[in-house]
């Protein structure tokens, strides 16, 4: 048949309409061939490195926005995970992926704090007061964005970055004896990462920024003496009880840390819009999800860990006040070195000013609630 739709004269329904049925009486399938085409393309693949170990609750949460993509696409845009140096070394992903090397990463923003210090203001320090969450609140609403999309141009970094999954406070780490005073840091041996580095430096530790997969064999060799490194579930998972069977609870160290996603810019944005739509939409639903599965887990694993033989003590508020007073003095010294630096501390600042007085305002102490209820129960 050598007619086309397109021949057929414009005012001839009619004809139109004869033409459709019999073309699709003879097996033509005319409405049906379009979507059969699309359905048979090759969907998408993104290849993403995240920082952690494949046994790390931090890798399956990168699993867990790869599962929601995929099925939000409906199988055309494809995120496959890879773990930690499956290509290249975790302080080096960021630049893997701004060169294309790899199509996206999962991590946090201390990690590339050697490149501006600024960028560790996202995840180090007592951030005014605010919690992760609010951390993210200010990123999306105070001006957070803009201002680490600016420091990434500065960079030379070809990425696009999305922030969620809002972290609990992380401890301040796994000790072979207990922490009593801010001088029992003298001399130790210690990991950590970003500003926290300043921090504990000039709390008199000699710091290591090892990555994380490498922290418990590094104690177990005697590299370093005490490491801090997230939550009761990648702790466990790692073996930090293998190591060390004290863990300081509470600190001002990185209190308000959240994950950051990475893509190469021109990859994501060579994407349709609706699978761009795809990708930020997970990333929202991905942030709550994890907040709930953080929950949920960090709080069996912290069971889990004291059936081991683990002792958890709070760290000494001594220690905690003078962070406080550290960080006021790091972030001057840092200020008056790094102009987006104090743009960013003082964003901060600002939206803290207002966020943290209401928060403080109308949130009952849940304490109360939680005493009262258990009464004499033991925990």
């Amino acid at each position: 048949m050598q007619s086309s739709i397109a021949e057929l004269p414009e005012n001839n329904a009619t004809s139109r309409r004869s033409f459709l049925r019999a073309t699709t009486l003879a097996g033509g399938a005319v409405v049906g061939a379009m979507p059969m085409i699309s359905a048979a393309r090759s969907p998408v693949t993104l290849r993403l490195q995240s920082t952690w170990p494949s046994k790390d609750i931090f890798h399956e949460y990168a699993l867990d926005f790869a599962k929601k993509v995929n099925d939000m696409s409906g199988g055309r845009l494809k995120i496959e995970v890879l773990p930690t140096g499956a290509v290249v070394k975790p302080f080096d992903l960021i630049d893997a992926v701004s060169k294309g090397t790899l199509d996206g990463g999962h991590g946090v923003l201390a990690y590339w704090y050697g490149k501006n210090s600024a960028l560790a203001l996202w995840g180090s320090g007592p951030a005014f007061g605010m919690d992760a969450n609010m951390i993210l609140a200010w990123h999306h609403y105070g001006g957070g964005k803009a201002l680490l999309e600016e420091i990434y141009r500065t960079l030379n970094l070809q990425v696009t970055s999305f922030l969620y999954g809002p972290m609990p406070t992380q401890p301040l780490g796994w000790f072979k004896k207990p922490i009593t005073k801010v001088d029992d840091f003298k001399g130790l041996r210690y990991r950590t990462v970003g500003l926290s580095i300043d921090l504990f430096t000039a709390m008199g530790a000699t710091v290591n920024a090892t990555p994380s997969a490498e922290i418990v064999a590094a104690m177990d060799r005697g590299l370093i003496d005490a490491a801090e490194f997230n939550n009761a579930s990648s702790d466990r998972a790692l073996g930090f009880a293998d190591v060390a069977k004290i863990c300081m609870l509470q600190s001002f160290h990185q209190c308000s840390e959240s994950f950051e996603l990475i893509f190469n810019q021109a990859r994501l944005n060579a994407l349709p819009a609706d699978l761009k739509s795809v990708i930020s939409n997970a990333v929202q639903a991905a942030s709550a999800e994890m907040s709930w599965k953080a929950i949920d887990r960090y709080s069996q694993d912290y069971i889990e860990l004291q059936k081991s033989g683990v002792k958890f003590h709070k760290t000494p508020d001594e220690v905690l006040q003078t962070q406080l007073q550290l960080w006021s003095e790091i972030t001057r010294k840092r200020s008056a070195e790094n102009p987006l630096f104090k743009r960013v501390l003082e964003s901060m600042e600002a939206f803290a000013m207002r966020a943290c007085r209401w928060q403080h305002d109308t949130n009952v102490d849940y304490k109360v609630a939680f005493r009262h209820a258990m009464g004499n129960k033991k925990a």
